[in-house]
């Protein structure tokens, strides 16, 4: 979900604010974003209403049942917003958080990458992965990393966690870690980390099958 990369909070004496779009939804089932006031506080609405009346509107109502879900189960928790709540079944209602993503962001600090594999050693040990991890879906507030985007997330039940398709998304996740937190500090991953983003060998098999099957789809038109 972008943001501005800088986002001053809107004043939410009452909730008349004027709401102020952040995104158009232009993508399929991609909701519009505005970021307005919800029970006198700043909020940021991801809205489907656009799919009302239409084939696509039960799916809607799916991804924000969905994301709602989430978030109540990571309510209380730093590194996420706080859900304020849903609206007609196709609008979601979260916190406002102030900050820059680190897709804008210039320079950050080691310590909020440190934070983040923390946070996210935390999520996948409750059997949640984000699955959509990159620099517009974490904002940076007062040193903070807050993760946005809660839409693509999954919680696999304890008895499935050792699974080698939830195994893989974890890694995905911190995969997708390592290459923003290289590209913001120049930092290498340990040979730990490393070793733990490593692809096991089914893994590496399916996408170099996928590789070549493209290469021969390509020749073959």
């Amino acid at each position: 979900m972008d943001t501005p990369a800088t986002s001053p909070s809107p004043i939410c004496g009452d909730d008349a604010a004027m709401p102020l779009l952040l995104k158009r939804g232009e993508r399929f089932l991609e909701p519009d974003v505005y970021r307005t006031c919800m029970d006198g506080q700043p909020a940021v609405v991801k809205d489907y209403t656009r799919y009302r009346g239409t084939p696509l509107s039960l799916l809607a109502r799916v991804l924000v049942h969905h994301e709602a879900h989430m978030l109540q189960r990571l309510s209380g928790w730093k590194h996420a917003p706080a859900l304020l709540g849903t609206i007609g079944g196709l609008a979601l209602g979260m916190e406002f958080i102030p900050g820059q993503t680190l897709s804008t962001a210039q320079a950050v600090g080691t310590e909020v990458f440190e934070q983040l594999q923390q946070a996210l050693d935390r999520l996948h040990a409750a059997g949640i992965t984000h699955n959509d991890l990159h620099g517009t879906n974490v904002v940076v507030s007062g040193g903070v990393p807050v993760l946005l985007d809660f839409t693509s997330a999954w919680r696999t039940p304890r008895w499935l966690r050792r699974n080698p398709i939830t195994r893989q998304l974890s890694r995905s996740d911190l995969k997708n870690l390592v290459k923003m937190r290289q590209r913001l500090t120049g930092q290498r991953p340990s040979a730990a980390l490393a070793a733990r983003v490593a692809d096991p060998g089914w893994v590496a098999a399916i996408r170099q099958g996928w590789k070549r099957f493209y290469a021969w789809a390509k020749q073959v038109r």
